[in-house]
């Protein structure tokens, strides 16, 4: 069905494809019969993963920036996904950044995006997760700065994010690896990291110690970094106690395109960033030796793909633009397979 509908929704601009199919997943799983319909046609099997303290159904799911408002947790539920990570949400709402600002680059399977963390806020977040979730799904809320936030304000901003939403999801990913904010990735560097971390790290404390509620920190780590930035990050996720790492996010390499759009600016995600994902994975994975468990994103577009990243040694896996290039049916094929 979806090779009979992607033609259509490819001649759209690609934000605009984008906004419909949230929409239109978003309306599906409110009503009863069409959320039946979908959950009956995407049911997968069990395939149980236990980690970070938490019980995933099985080890496929979906990636921030899809669902950045966390408005369709109920219809994305029903395409078998064991998780899904909203946001990123910034503590104030933003528009991000001028328009065009997604790219399709069709002839190798890819996306660039410059979106800038485009969202409704905390306020409205905070509200959509205090509404009645879908059982057994696992709900990340992936967080970030916004975009006037000066990088010496960045640590209250998110220890700020971190008390709201702390109670309200399963676990939390801190984003310092947008390439679509400026500066962001400086928060990447060794001091910066850890100084924010810490901080991060006592906020948690502070939760703990008067609510009992010790939610799993994720750190999401960019794939363009070189070796000596890798192991500083991974020390200072070490260093502060974090749960785990995320590797990887959007690139900045330009290497192979063939597309018409492959000079503009922003994040390339698809299948362009397979390779460097898995590299990037390898080496966290070695690098940390057991210590803490590893998501793999980016470049996952088939189910040979997934596999192959749950072979390298994470724990879990998430998906987006092979969702674009493939339809609602990629997690019941990946299930399949690992």
């Amino acid at each position: 069905m979806y090779s009979f509908f992607r033609p259509l929704l490819f001649k759209l601009d690609p934000e605009t494809a984008h906004h419909l199919t949230v929409q239109l997943i978003r309306l599906a799983g409110i009503f009863p019969p069409s959320r039946q319909v979908l959950q009956a046609r995407y049911a997968v099997p069990e395939h149980p993963v236990d980690v970070f303290g938490l019980h995933f159904s099985n080890p496929i799911g979906l990636a921030a920036g899809y669902d950045k408002d966390g408005i369709a947790l109920h219809g994305l539920s029903t395409l078998g996904f064991s998780h899904i990570e909203i946001g990123t949400v910034t503590l104030h709402p933003q528009p991000g950044n001028p328009r065009p600002r997604v790219f399709r680059l069709v002839e190798d399977r890819a996306v660039i995006n410059r979106m800038g963390f485009p969202g409704q806020g905390a306020d409205k977040m905070e509200k959509q997760l205090n509404k009645k979730r879908p059982r057994k799904l696992i709900v990340g809320v992936n967080l970030g700065k916004n975009k006037d936030t000066p990088l010496e304000e960045a640590a209250s901003e998110y220890t700020l994010l971190v008390r709201r939403f702390m109670p309200l999801a399963d676990y939390l990913a801190i984003n310092v690896s947008s390439p679509n904010t400026a500066g962001l990735r400086r928060l990447q560097g060794r001091e910066m990291l850890e100084g924010l971390l810490k901080a991060i790290a006592r906020e948690r404390e502070k939760l703990i110690s008067r609510d009992g509620c010790r939610t799993p920190i994720l750190v999401k780590l960019a794939p363009d970094l070189a070796e000596e930035e890798l192991e500083d990050a991974l020390d200072a996720i070490l260093r502060t106690g974090m749960d785990g790492v995320i590797a990887t996010n959007t690139t900045l390499a330009r290497e192979g395109l063939r597309s018409k759009h492959r000079e503009e600016t922003g994040g390339l995600s698809g299948a362009p960033l397979r390779r460097q994902s898995e590299e990037i994975l390898r080496s966290v994975i070695k690098k940390l030796n057991g210590r803490l468990p590893v998501v793999s994103v980016g470049g996952i577009m088939n189910p040979m793909d997934a596999r192959a990243r749950l072979e390298a040694g994470a724990a879990l896996v998430q998906v987006y633009t092979g969702l674009v290039y493939s339809g609602p049916g990629l997690v019941k094929q990946m299930i399949r397979m690992v």
